[in-house]
């Protein structure tokens, strides 16, 4: 029953996070695959569900992206005004944290968990304004994908090949109080992208071409199915803890195998991987760490690290308990990983103390409830050994030896002092006092043979007859008997004690270099320092000059040239592995066969150092070389299972800095390959229609040039002069699009008048805009204004061009401008057909087009331009539809400083009225 009893620290941290938790608000999260699920349409129907039960409900931020049904059921619902962000001249429309938490009422839906806020907002991230919410006791509903949780962030770049920036913590999913799967199929929303309600149609093909392939929609929707099932698994097991739940609930299959030194634990573990492949099932390997494990020859020990790593190279994960009773810990641990079946090995034989006090196979089957046990028999399969046996056997030290009888010595010397002032009874104390000191300073054995002593010393120095070991009374034996006994007890649990310190000692340490090393290569980037940090830390650790060997293109072995900085140069770890042509053969084998080979193995043992794959998700990305300075410490199978974990942590994080450079070079040939194919589709149409205008019209002129007449020849003549003039504006737009990516474009702002401005610009179009009937709004005070005159200039020019290409003769134009403190705003409209939704910023894009048949286009960089020239004089432009058809471009500039003195100016002819044709 005592095993059963709930532990008293676990219920009170179970009580205090229980009432931390209902301090808090709760947390419901909508989960899905990938966008277009319908996590929003899912959150907002359950927000009307609760608006309906009496809840006061708030919208804080949902992005319909312009999906009507989305969109209809925000009807109702009361939404908080997003608070408006200034960056780099440009307004950015973000979560109100300040006014959620005002307002503060019982339900709050906050959309896009892992968005990014605008520089300046009190957070970096939307999930940290939720935990703000939380914590403030709102209840929250939000949504999120798989690919944005911080764990599968490399998992989905290696399936996608798109490297997601804005991630979540999986705390967070973890923390959560509901998680509802909104779920898909991959086909259905394909077919949702076609009609259009995911992306409009442009982003809707680009989309399934690239990230949303079939393919790719299968293994997120199997990503967020597992990560639910694991968060569902999780809540189960919390469940059955809380409510004191021993029974396993056979949910899943679990099967758990149970290891010891035996030879015939390696083939029992072969056969568990057997079974779980049959069954689907996860599967682990536990090895329980008793008191007698401490006093295991070395082979056997050894045998047990062989066995668990034998174990990992399957798939298991391994577990080392520590406890007085093997059947009891592997119980206790089964339980609490719900555990459906438990594989053990058969016995050989029946020792006396099994057949007195039971085996561990009997206790496990007598006490297993509910988990089914298997017994599994099978002939003496030991594990290939590591190394051949370099391994010297332990040395007898037999100083502590000589330490335990001087201590025996000096207890009998105290016991001479005070023995004819105190009983017998305390001279034993002192003699116990003696054995416990022995064995905290020597060890098991010294403590027994200092019992031995300590009883025979009394005898002989202080039961009569003296100086004998006759004894006159009988009853002194039982009083022998008792202290030897007590003396041996004592002794064995001291040592054992010290003993199970010195392992918990070690244990310590490794979870200590490991954690060190891991934190070490998460905050390192770049490869060259990924590999230092690994390498100073395995030189340390190992006392070992190490090196590290990488693939090129053809799969040949290239050692890493940078050296472990150090120290003292004596000391082994900061030396630097020289590499020979025998040794680069040693470490290409281990590369090519995926084996570690070379000193201690069993492959080409002669090698000065053993090399280690660095095996990762995509196979071998190198070899680790390592040559110890004393083989023997290094070659004991702990280390080597260390030095493997070592290994997997540098390969992990090795392949991370691979995948990021491929990544990387990725996006940017995907880029170069779209802008050059966008720059020939232009140059194609744009330029040669141009030149063959002008081509054919000068040809006629020279071929027929003496009998035209005068206004044919002057037609022709314009025709050459427009068309021109069009190449020389394409070319212009190229140059300067040039200029801008380069950073050779420069601003010189002067103060000047806008009319005078706009003004040149009509100057310039006026010959076009004769089809045009163009009205002007400008106010009698417009102030001066910072700007470089020709640039502005360039932009109202793209601005009148765009509107006059894209809209119908006869059609008005609008132009005005108004003034606000520190800023003024300058509108071109048209009434033309306007911008497919969605668009509205895809149209400052390079080389975008609206897609649109029978219009005159040219090649979509004049207002990527005007976007370039506006930011660099830290406005901002945008672009909207107009009620009634039509389009209206607008854009600001600032008015910062203060204005040189002139006289004030009047307004141009042009400032209101019509300018036609």
């Amino acid at each position: 029953m005592s095993a059963q009893r709930p532990n008293p620290d676990e219920l009170l941290a179970r009580v205090q996070a229980e009432e931390a938790r209902q301090a808090r608000g709760q947390l419901k999260i909508f989960f899905g695959a990938t966008a277009g699920v319908g996590k929003t349409y899912a959150m907002l129907k359950a927000a009307h569900e609760r608006r309906a039960e009496g809840v006061d409900v708030v919208v804080g931020w949902v992005d319909t992206h312009g999906r009507a049904e989305t969109a209809a059921l925000l009807e109702g619902l009361e939404a908080l005004p997003r608070r408006p962000v200034t960056y780099h001249g440009t307004t950015l429309n973000e979560f109100d944290l300040d006014a959620a938490l005002t307002r503060r009422p019982t339900l709050i839906l906050v959309d896009e968990l892992a968005h990014t806020n605008a520089p300046g907002s009190r957070h970096a991230k939307r999930w940290q304004d939720v935990a703000e919410l939380l914590d403030a006791g709102i209840e929250v509903y939000t949504t999120v994908n798989v690919q944005h949780l911080e764990s599968l962030n490399d998992v989905v770049a290696q399936i996608t090949g798109v490297t997601v920036r804005e991630t979540v913590p999986d705390a967070l999913l973890e923390q959560a109080d509901e998680v509802e799967l909104i779920d898909l199929p991959p086909d259905d929303l394909l077919q949702r992208l076609r009609e259009g309600k995911v992306y409009v149609p442009p982003q809707a093909e680009q989309a399934m071409r690239h990230f949303f392939r079939k393919g790719n929609l299968i293994a997120l929707r199997e990503l967020a199915l597992r990560r639910t099932a694991e968060r569902v698994d999780a809540q189960m097991q919390v469940y059955r803890r809380d409510h004191a739940i021993a029974e396993t609930w056979p949910t899943t299959e679990r099967i758990l195998v149970c290891v010891s030194p035996s030879p015939m634990a390696a083939r029992l573990v072969r056969a568990a991987r057997r079974m779980a492949a049959r069954l689907q099932a996860e599967w682990l390997v536990v090895y329980v760490e008793t008191p007698a494990h401490l006093r295991l020859p070395e082979v056997d020990r050894n045998r047990v690290v062989q066995t668990l790593r034998l174990a990992e190279q399957l798939g298991a994960e391994t577990v080392t308990l520590s406890g007085k009773s093997v059947s009891e810990e592997i119980l206790t641990y089964a339980r609490t990983r719900n555990v459906s079946k438990i594989v053990v090995g058969k016995p050989k034989g029946r020792h006396w103390r099994e057949v007195v006090f039971g085996s561990v196979v009997d206790a496990l089957v007598w006490h297993s409830d509910e988990i089914d046990v298997y017994v599994l028999s099978g002939e003496q399969d030991a594990p290939r050994p590591l190394a051949p046996p370099i391994l010297a056997p332990p040395v007898n030290n037999w100083s502590d030896y000589g330490w335990g009888v001087a201590i025996i010595a000096l207890c009998t010397a105290l016991a001479w002092y005070i023995f004819p002032y105190f009983a017998e009874a305390n001279l034993i104390m002192v003699y116990l006092l003696g054995v416990v000191v022995v064995a905290i300073r020597c060890g098991r054995l010294p403590a027994i043979m200092a019992s031995v002593l300590s009883v025979a010393a009394f005898d002989f120095f202080f039961v009569t007859p003296y100086l004998t070991f006759t004894v006159s009374d009988a009853q002194y034996l039982v009083t022998f008997a008792v202290m030897l006994v007590v003396a041996l007890v004592i002794s064995t649990l001291t040592a054992r004690l010290r003993q199970q310190v010195d392992a918990a000692r070690q244990r310590e340490r490794r979870t200590a270099i490991l954690y060190a090393m891991t934190r070490e290569l998460a905050s390192a980037r770049g490869q060259d320092n990924l590999l230092l940090a690994a390498t100073r830390h395995i030189s340390e650790v190992f006392e070992s000059a190490v090196a590290f060997l990488l693939p090129d293109a053809s799969g040949v072995l290239q050692a890493w040239n940078t050296a472990v900085a150090g120290g003292d140069s004596s000391t082994a770890g900061q030396q630097r592995l020289a590499l020979d042509d025998k040794e680069r053969g040693v470490a290409q084998w281990a590369y090519d066969h995926q084996q570690m080979a070379g000193l201690g193995t069993t492959t080409l043992p002669s090698a000065q150092a053993l090399y280690v794959p660095l095996s990762a998700a995509r196979g071998i990305v190198g070899i680790l070389g390592v040559r110890p300075a004393e083989p023997r410490r290094l070659l004991a199978p702990e280390q080597v299972l260390l030095l493997e974990t070592f290994a997997s942590q540098t390969a992990l994080a090795l392949e991370r800095a691979i995948l990021t450079e491929e990544t990387q070079r990725a996006q940017v040939q995907i880029e170069t390959e779209r802008l050059r194919s966008s720059l020939l589709s232009s140059v194609s149409h744009d330029l040669r229609t141009p030149l063959a205008a002008i081509t054919g019209a000068a040809s006629s002129m020279l071929e027929v040039g003496a009998t035209l007449d005068v206004s044919t020849h002057r037609e022709l003549l314009q025709t050459i002069y427009e068309e021109a003039d069009r190449l020389n504006r394409l070319v212009g737009n190229l140059l300067e699009m040039t200029r801008l990516e380069s950073g050779a474009f420069e601003v010189h702002k002067e103060w000047q008048p806008l009319e005078e401005v706009i003004g040149a610009a009509l100057t310039h179009l006026e010959t076009r805009l004769r089809d045009h009937p163009l009205t002007t709004h400008l106010p009698v005070n417009l102030p001066l204004v910072p700007l470089d005159s020709v640039l502005i200039e360039q932009v109202l020019m793209n601005l009148l061009d765009n509107a006059i290409k894209y809209t119908p003769p006869g059609s008005p134009i609008t132009l005005a401008a108004c003034a606000t403190p520190g800023v003024v705003t300058i509108e071109v409209a048209d009434r033309g057909p306007g911008i497919p939704p969605g668009d509205e910023q895809r149209i400052f894009e390079k080389f975008y087009r609206a897609q649109r048949s029978g219009e005159r286009r040219g090649v979509g960089l004049g207002l990527a331009i005007c976007r370039g020239i506006i930011e660099t004089h830290g406005g901002r432009i945008w672009a909207g539809n107009r009620p009634g058809g039509g389009v209206v471009f607008r854009f600001t500039l600032p008015i910062q400083g203060t204005p040189p003195p002139s006289a004030p100016l009047s307004p141009l002819p042009l400032g209101e009225g019509f300018i036609t044709g």
